[in-house]
C-alpha cells in the first residue's frame, strides 16, 4: 500500500521481491500522492489481525510523513472536511497529544473530549457519549478507556446502527495499544536500518521487554507486531508481573480469527533473571510500573524492582555496546531505569519514540479514512 506521487503508481517492490502496494487499486491523488485502496481494517482495534503486509503499509506511509520537512507548511490536505473526535477516558499526554497533532496535520477538525466537564457524571453512557459525537458529524473516534473491549464494543454498536464512523483504539484496558506498538515498531525499524525502516528490518532481531507485562498493554500489541516482522522476543520480569504463560502468548490464532495472518512468528520466552536476558539483545524496551492497574500488592517495593530489574548503564553493558533502549512513557526515573540512562542520546530512542508518534498516527488515520473513500464510493457506484 504505497504512498507514491501521482505519476508513479507502480507498485514498488521490496528487495524480496514482494510488493507493498499489492492490497488494491489507485484510490486517487490527495496532495499529489496517492495511496492504494484495499486496506483491510474499518476499524484499528488491536494488531493481532494485522498481516506483515499491513505493517508494512503502516510503517511505509509513516516513514514518508516522518520525512515532510518539520519547519513551513506542514499541514496536508488528506483529510480536510473530517471531523477527528479524542474521547479518552483516561488520562493521556502523548497518545492523545499526537493523535490531535497527526489529524491536524492531515487538515481534519479536531474535537476533543474531557470527561471530567462531560455528562459522564451526570450518568450518561460510554455509548451514548460516543453517539453525541457520531452526531456531530465525527468521522473518526479515537477511543482510550480504562476497560478493556470499550474500543471494540463501540465499534459494533455503531457498525449496528448503520453508523459509517470508524474506530480506533486509543488504549483500552489491559487489551490493547495499536498506534504505541506501530510507533516502536517505526523507532526500531529506523534504528536497524534507517534507509528502509520496514518489517525485514526486525527479521531475526532479539528484543528484550522487561517489567510489568502483566498490566501492559503496550507489551501486548508489540508482541503482536514484533513477532509478525520475525523479531524474537524476550520477556524478563517477576513471575508476579510475567507469567509464564506469556511465553505461549502468540502461539495459537489470534482471538477471533481462525487463522493466524502471519504465517510464520518469532517466538516468545520469559526468562527470570535480567542478568540472563540482557546478553545478545539487539534492543531493550522497559516498561512503567502500573501501579493504578494492580489490585493487589505485587512487588515488596519498588527499591528491590529497581536492584532487579531496573536498567542503567552498567547493566546495559551485558548487551553490548550502544544497544538501544526504549520506554513508552511516562516513565519512573530510578525506578524502571535511571535518569542517566534516560537522558543519554547514545542509547536512548526514549524522545524518538514520541517523534515517530505523529507520523505514525498520521499514517493509521490516513488510511483509515482512504478506506472509508473506498467504501463510500463502492456505495455510490453500486447504487448508480
Amino acid at each position: 500500500m504505497a504512498l507514491v506521487p501521482a505519476e508513479q503508481s507502480q507498485c514498488q517492490q521490496t528487495s524480496s521481491g514482494r510488493s507493498h502496494a499489492t492490497q488494491g487499486t489507485v484510490l486517487g491523488a490527495i496532495a499529489g500522492v496517492v495511496v492504494m485502496s484495499g486496506w483491510p481494517h474499518r476499524h484499528v482495534l488491536d494488531l493481532a489481525s494485522f498481516s506483515r503486509e499491513d505493517f508494512a503499509a503502516v510503517l511505509e506511509l509513516a516513514q514518508r510523513f516522518r520525512s515532510l520537512p518539520i519547519t513551513g507548511a506542514r499541514k496536508l490536505p488528506a483529510l480536510q472536511g473530517r471531523l477527528v473526535a479524542t474521547l479518552f477516558f483516561e488520562p493521556s499526554t502523548r497518545t492523545r497529544s499526537s493523535f490531535e497533532l497527526a489529524a491536524k496535520r492531515l487538515s481534519a477538525d479536531v474535537m476533543s473530549f474531557s470527561p471530567s466537564s462531560s455528562s459522564l457524571s451526570k450518568g450518561e453512557s460510554v455509548l451514548d457519549t460516543a453517539r453525541t459525537y457520531v452526531a456531530m458529524g465525527a468521522d473518526v473516534l479515537v477511543v482510550r478507556h480504562r476497560s478493556t473491549g470499550v474500543p471494540q464494543q463501540l465499534a459494533l454498536d455503531l457498525q449496528q446502527m448503520g453508523e459509517r464512523t470508524v474506530v480506533l483504539n486509543g488504549g483500552d484496558g489491559l487489551h490493547s495499544h495499536p498506534s504505541q506498538g506501530l510507533l516502536d515498531l517505526l523507532t526500531l525499524a529506523r534504528h536497524f536500518s534507517p534507509q528502509y525502516p520496514m518489517p525485514e528490518a526486525l527479521q531475526g532481531r532479539r528484543i528484550v521487554i522487561v517489567g510489568d507485562i502483566l498490566h501492559s498493554r503496550v507489551a501486548r500489541s508489540n508482541l503482536w507486531a514484533l513477532t509478525a516482522c520475525g523479531a524474537d522476543v524476550v520477556l524478563c520480569g517477576p513471575p508476579s508481573l510475567v507469567p509464564e504463560d506469556f511465553s505461549a502468548f502468540v502461539d495459537a490464532p489470534p482471538p477471533g480469527l481462525l487463522k493466524d495472518p502471519v504465517p510464520q512468528r518469532g517466538k516468545v520466552s520469559v526468562v527470570r533473571r535480567l542478568e540472563h536476558a540482557l546478553p545478545g539483545a539487539d534492543a531493550v524496551m522497559t516498561l512503567r510500573l502500573q501501579k493504578e492497574r494492580m489490585g493487589q500488592q505485587l512487588l515488596t517495593s519498588l527499591e528491590r524492582y529497581h536492584r532487579d530489574f531496573g536498567l542503567s548503564h552498567e547493566r546495559m553493558q551485558l548487551c553490548g555496546e550502544n544497544v538501544p533502549v526504549l520506554h513508552p512513557g511516562p516513565v519512573n526515573r530510578g525506578v524502571e531505569l535511571s535518569g542517566s540512562l534516560l537522558d543519554d542520546p547514545r542509547v536512548s530512542l526514549v524522545e524518538e519514540q514520541v517523534r515517530n508518534g505523529v507520523p505514525t498516527r498520521m499514517a493509521l488515520l490516513y488510511l483509515m479514512a482512504a478506506s472509508e473513500s473506498a467504501t463510500e464510493a463502492s456505495l455510490v457506484s453500486s447504487s448508480s
